[in-house]
């Protein structure tokens, strides 16, 4: 557990949602997610909400950095009643899988307290998890004040369950984010997410190994934590085999504040998932203008990046356009020349506008 009266510039909310449940009006609150960034370099939304709650001077309290699956329940359960008499509202993340079962427990511990409660919902899984689960999903969302979701996607396909899910897209400040136009893009990749099967992180060697042998100077680096299923192992394993390993680099987690550079160094952003809901990673690629090669994953909100089919011929042959000359830039900086803040709603809208003037570089393959 946490505290945290760190300072940051807070985003504007959209103002025609309200977020305060019945009878809180004291500004303490308590954040119950993955709080990784110290030792996994894995940095979650929720601790971004909570430097912003603390900007706007709220004490917050958090959990938890616990990496154990056992001891990260535990965790959480005790300090939510623990420290039940400092916090007068809780905001709990709810995934799927493993994941929905610390939600479950956080927020029935929550309610024994008599606390109310904030349920945000996350990862394009979260849906199928719901068709099978549809009595568990039901209860824990009827059982909250309010639940938000990042994306339309996610609301839509969860719509069933509470008709009225609010839309609070992922924010993304900018300022932090160095906009460079490629004009030319050059052969250089950069991923960033977890070494996770879900995200497939072993498609991006086979896609270099076919790359390179038209492109010998081709380089991608591979940036993110370990989350210990093997896919890293597995992932460096397909780089020896398919003989490219000297053209990846493999980095590791990085805190979020070396984001933005390590995105400046490439030109061309390569996204693997097998499922996603509205990447912020993706965000921020094109924030800084990089090319966004993206497979045709679950989430169709993503509109503004490069939709591709999940498969090694489709990502190949849009690398190829890429590394021709396409000026994908300029359909980015129509995006963000001019924006201090951006989300998926926006996003969205831009996408329309520069599909109206007829921008060449929305492609689907």
């Amino acid at each position: 557990m946490t505290s945290s009266n760190c300072q940051l510039s807070p985003s504007r909310a959209p103002e025609h949602i309200s977020l305060n449940p019945r009878g809180v009006t004291q500004k303490n609150v308590l954040l119950v997610g993955n709080f990784f960034s110290s030792s996994m370099g894995a940095r979650g939304v929720c601790e971004d909400l909570a430097e912003q709650l603390a900007g706007n001077g709220w004490t917050v309290y958090s959990t938890s950095l616990k990496k154990n699956r056992a001891a990260r329940l535990f965790d959480m359960v005790t300090t939510v009643w623990r420290l039940r008499r400092k916090y007068g509202v809780a905001h709990v993340d709810v995934y799927s899988g493993a994941a929905f079962i610390w939600a479950e427990a956080a927020c029935w511990t929550l309610r024994r307290a008599k606390k109310p409660y904030v349920l945000t919902l996350h990862g394009g899984d979260l849906p199928e998890f719901s068709r099978r689960w549809h009595g568990r999903v039901a209860r824990l969302l009827r059982s909250a004040e309010v639940v938000t979701s990042p994306s339309r996607y996610l609301r839509d396909q969860m719509r069933s369950y509470r008709d009225d899910l609010q839309l609070m897209p992922n924010p993304l400040d900018l300022k932090q984010y160095p906009f460079r136009l490629r004009e030319a893009p050059k052969p250089n990749l950069v991923w960033l997410r977890a070494f996770h099967s879900i995200y497939n992180p072993s498609l991006a060697p086979r896609v270099i190994a076919e790359l390179a042998k038209e492109f010998p100077n081709l380089r991608l680096t591979m940036i993110g934590p370990d989350k210990g299923d093997g896919s890293l192992q597995e992932t460096q394993r397909v780089a020896g085999e398919k003989g490219v390993a000297n053209h990846i680099t493999f980095v590791g987690g990085v805190p979020k504040s070396e984001v933005p550079g390590r995105l400046s160094d490439a030109d061309i952003f390569l996204n693997t998932t097998n499922v996603d809901n509205t990447p912020v990673s993706v965000l921020e690629a094109m924030a800084c203008g990089l090319c966004v090669v993206n497979t045709n994953v679950v989430d169709n909100t993503m509109n503004a990046s490069i939709e591709m089919q999940y498969s090694r011929s489709n990502i190949l042959r849009f690398n190829r356009w890429v590394f021709a000359g396409s000026r994908n830039g300029d359909m980015v900086a129509s995006f963000f020349g001019s924006a201090n803040t951006v989300d998926s709603n926006s996003l969205d809208s831009n996408y329309r506008n520069a599909e109206d003037r007829g921008a060449e570089n929305i492609i689907h393959l």
